[in-house]
């Protein structure tokens, strides 16, 4: 190819603007993106010597879809090869007829047989291209479905540590675009192989006709290919700088349009210097456009020039070899139709390969994660837990977050070597600052995360829960978060999927919702029950963060697990309502169910059986709340941080006179 590399040109496509905004071409930071490009520097060779492997993998997915459809795709093209091939030999036999000395009528009459087998031959072609065509319908969507639902299942079934590990996420981007290419796969697999059976079944014939007529078609359709291969090329570089700057200058859109921009925008003035530097990025694309339309342009005119050429060449071959008297006039005629047929099919399997190999890239991601996602499962079975365990022991237990280290630093633990228990019908509370371990040891708990190896043991009872049977940990937890999914559902679902295995029971779902106070958010819903709860759909309701939680606290009660991790699930409540539910689930616990309960208003664990403080992913110090207060006993750390608490508390309050004496409130201290 003509002029400067691609990694040149992209360079200086970049606009100035783009610089100063996004400090160079702003390209996606996800698992497909790195794709983009990917295939050109394809040639002629890789093209062939990767053909087989890609048809391979197409083969195998669509076996496994339909084997049947597959057959008969199969039987199709190459009966239509077949067909081709006959078309030809016969057109030969009706020229030779036609130019052969005798009578007009003789010759017609003698040419008839050949010209009912090219009418056969046409006919079965069509009949079997609509078979191909319906065989090839029926898998694509087949293959699509297989290919998303792997996926899908193995993309819920992997360690939480794999969905937050970052290059992990990466591959799933890439990998979820695999369904869809490997449905197109199938379209342009089934179009590479009519081309290239149509190819093969003009090279047999003109080497059945004349040996020196396959050199002649090579020599003829060489050219066409290159200049094919270079101009499908060139289109997508220009395809791909043309989204740089469209996806720059949507963005700048956006911002100018937006509602979360929108008061800046106006009050500082923003609008001109966005439009003039999306201005800035059009002008830039316009002229990166222009020039490789000019060089698509050059690349087009000596590809036809070197087609010419290689026309010339061919027909002048078979000018000499009628004059010299090697060849007939009605072989040549068929020559020319051969070769012909032989450069459109080659065009054609050339530009269907080409896409044939970028979407088996997806493909591959795809396989990769399927094996990277296999091998990261939660596994299936294990030890069976206790059916009554007594408590949940944590010994020396370190975990650490996968990638967690800067760059050439080893990660630090978010938990060293903790030792813990959780006796079970209790309430145990968890309490520290922010990034002390409290939410790691939950996940921990409820078996979503397993200690570093070697990092220690998670007993249930006498069950380590490493090779205990994961669905049973599940099942034995329900989590109230702060942080609960808001699923795009009606309400009904959004509290019966705490139990998403069973029918969803209407009474024990507005149970759930009293225990939590989102019996008056269904009051106050349009169709209550049945409302669906999702901003931007038709028919769809929007309630309050508040409201929300209510409906998530509701969520882990229908779930009725032995385990109830609340962790901070009040945040968005009103004091009155927030006091409703700790109440609420203190009483739960009076009832055999296990409380964890992490919070950063320490006034509310005063009442757990037990107090667990961690700070920098260390186990500080445990106890009751009163021997956590007691200057006796504890490292302090639990009750520094309550009296810090109280007395903010106890300072915000307007003083209250009694005889001319400023004091507390009743019941409150210091």
């Amino acid at each position: 190819m003509s002029g400067e590399p691609e990694s040149a040109a992209a360079a200086a496509g970049v606009s100035e603007s783009e610089r100063l905004l996004f400090g160079g071409p702003l390209a996606y930071d996800i698992g497909w993106d790195k794709h983009e490009g990917a295939w050109l520097g394809l040639g002629l060779w890789t093209m062939a010597r990767d053909l087989p492997a890609m048809v391979g993998t197409a083969l195998r997915l669509a076996r496994l879809a339909d084997a049947p459809a597959l057959r008969t795709v199969l039987a199709a093209e190459l009966g239509r090869g077949t067909a081709q091939a006959a078309g030809l030999v016969a057109v030969n036999a009706v020229l030779g007829h036609l130019m052969a000395s005798g009578p007009t009528t003789a010759r017609l009459t003698a040419a008839v047989p050949a010209l009912l087998l090219t009418a056969v031959t046409g006919v079965l072609g069509s009949l079997l291209r609509s078979a191909s065509t319906a065989a090839t319908g029926a898998l694509e969507p087949k293959v699509q479905r297989l290919a998303t639902e792997q996926y899908l299942d193995l993309g819920h079934r992997v360690e939480l540590t794999a969905i937050e590990d970052d290059e992990f996420h990466r591959l799933m981007d890439a990998a979820r675009y695999g369904a869809d290419s490997a449905r197109r796969m199938i379209r342009y697999c089934t179009s590479v192989l009519n081309s290239a059976v149509s190819l093969i079944a003009a090279a047999g014939v003109l080497t059945v006709l004349h040996p020196l007529l396959l050199p002649l078609l090579v020599l003829m359709t060489l050219p066409s290919a290159w200049g094919a291969l270079v101009i499908s090329r060139q289109r997508y570089v220009s395809f791909h700088s043309f989204l740089q700057h469209a996806r720059a200058g949507h963005l700048l859109g956006q911002l100018l349009t937006q509602q979360q921009a929108a008061a800046e925008v106006r009050v500082h003035d923003v609008g001109p210097f966005l439009l003039t530097h999306f201005r800035g990025m059009a002008e830039t694309n316009e002229r990166e456009q222009t020039r490789l339309a000019r060089r698509a342009a050059r690349t087009g005119l000596a590809a036809d020039a070197a087609g010419g050429l290689a026309a010339l060449a061919t027909y002048g071959a078979l000018g000499l070899l009628l004059w010299a008297g090697r060849m007939d006039l009605a072989v040549a005629g068929t020559a020319v139709l051969a070769i012909r047929t032989g450069a459109a099919s080659l065009d054609s399997l050339v530009l269907q390969v080409t896409e044939l190999y970028q979407e088996s890239l997806f493909v591959a991601d795809f396989k990769h994660l399927c094996a990277e996602a296999e091998a990261r499962a939660i596994p299936a079975g294990g030890a069976a837990l206790p059916e009554r365990v007594r408590e949940v022991r944590f010994e020396k237990v370190t975990f650490t977050y996968p990638g967690s280290g800067g760059s050439g630093e080893a990660p630090e633990p978010a938990l060293r070597e903790v030792s813990l228990t959780f006796p079970m019908g209790k309430i145990v509370a968890l309490v520290g600052e922010n990034g002390s371990g409290k939410s790691t040891l939950v996940k921990l708990l409820s078996g979503l995360y397993l200690p570093d190896e070697g990092g220690g043991t998670v007993w249930w009872d006498d069950v380590d829960a490493r090779g205990a049977c994961r669905r049973q940990i599940f099942e034995r937890v329900a989590l109230m978060s702060q942080n609960f999914y808001n699923w795009p559902f009606t309400a009904r679902v959004n509290i019966g999927i705490g139990r998403p295995g069973a029918d969803i029971d209407d009474d024990a779902v507005r149970a759930a919702a009293a225990f939590s106070g989102a019996d008056e958010v269904l009051a106050g819903l349009p169709r209550g029950l049945t409302t669906l709860l999702g901003r931007g759909y038709r028919g769809g309701h929007q309630i309050s963060g508040g409201q929300w939680q209510r409906i998530g606290i509701a969520r882990a009660h229908y779930r009725d697990a032995a385990i109830l991790i609340v962790d901070e699930p009040t945040s968005a409540l009103d004091p009155m309502a927030e006091q409703k539910v700790f109440d609420r689930i203190r009483e739960r616990a009076t009832g055999g169910q296990t409380i964890v309960l992490i919070t950063h208003r320490l006034h509310a664990v005063r009442h757990a059986d037990l107090i667990h403080v961690l700070k920098d992913g260390r186990l500080a110090e445990s106890g009751t709340f009163e021997e956590l207060m007691d200057e006796r006993t504890g490292t302090g750390d639990f009750r520094d941080a309550y009296l810090v608490q109280a007395n903010a508390f106890t300072d915000s309050l307007p003083p209250q006179r009694t005889g001319g004496h400023d004091r507390l409130p009743s019941g409150e201290h210091a």
